[in-house]
């Protein structure tokens, strides 16, 4: 009769070496827009970075409070324009709700129309969605090490009014708007009426009425026709970007 024959050792797995160190942890971002495409575009692009992982996306920004204050991610990556409000009421409840998440604001429109205002609000950077693709790296690691992201162009004309004090600059009345005004004022070009804003933006009818002298005396228009037509103007000319 044939001995059995011995066993195989089993083969140990291979053992890191006492004074390798450990593989750094993925940093997890939050990719927040209301374009399906755009977030999966996003999602693969930062996927595919060795140091970097997309833990969640959300749509709208009551869906990113809620998955952000549960998964406390390192980046928020924020859209200006979303459902329910603006990228920028997003950055400040953020910031408000989970302050050590770091935010990049992207966005279709002009950055010398959003990126200051997106940077009162709280954010770390503010991207236009055309450079995306081949800038938000760059960007993102630079917002992770506490860094602003801004582009040459932007950075220079913040500059210039610090150093100037703005005195020397034309203040052009849509600048003087504040966030919220901002808002109503986009609304009112995306087609909105008084009622549907005040739903949206979950504020009482009385309020936007409010909302809209208050942008006539900015804006210095006598009617609200005069505002319609002039918001829906602006909006056509930020999608022409």
């Amino acid at each position: 009769m044939k001995p059995p024959s011995p066993s195989k050792p089993a083969v140990a797995a291979p053992e890191r070496s006492p004074g390798a160190p450990a593989a750094p942890a993925k940093r997890r971002v939050v990719v927040v827009d209301d374009h399906p495409i755009t977030r999966q575009g996003l999602t693969v692009l930062i996927n595919q970075q060795p140091d970097l992982a997309v833990c969640a996306e959300a749509d709208s920004a009551p869906r990113a409070l809620e998955l952000i204050g549960r998964l406390r991610p390192d980046l928020a990556i924020v859209d200006i324009s979303l459902k329910t409000t603006n990228g920028i009421e997003l950055t400040k409840s953020i910031k408000v709700q989970v302050p050590n998440v770091q935010v990049l604001v992207i966005s279709m429109h002009d950055e010398s129309l959003y990126a200051e205002r997106a940077l009162r609000a709280g954010a770390m950077g503010y991207l236009m969605k055309h450079e995306a693709s081949e800038n938000v790296v760059t960007a993102i690691a630079r917002v992770l090490q506490g860094k602003l992201y801004l582009s040459d162009r932007i950075k220079e004309k913040i500059l210039h009014r610090i150093v100037n004090h703005r005195g020397e600059e034309p203040v052009f009345p849509i600048d003087t708007l504040s966030d919220r005004e901002m808002e109503v004022f986009q609304l009112i070009g995306n087609g909105y009426s008084t009622r549907q804003i005040a739903a949206k933006l979950f504020l009482s009818v009385k309020t936007i009425d409010s909302y809209r002298e208050h942008l006539k005396l900015k804006l210095n228009l006598e009617s609200g026709s005069d505002l319609v037509r002039h918001a829906i103007q602006w909006v056509k000319s930020q999608a022409d970007v």
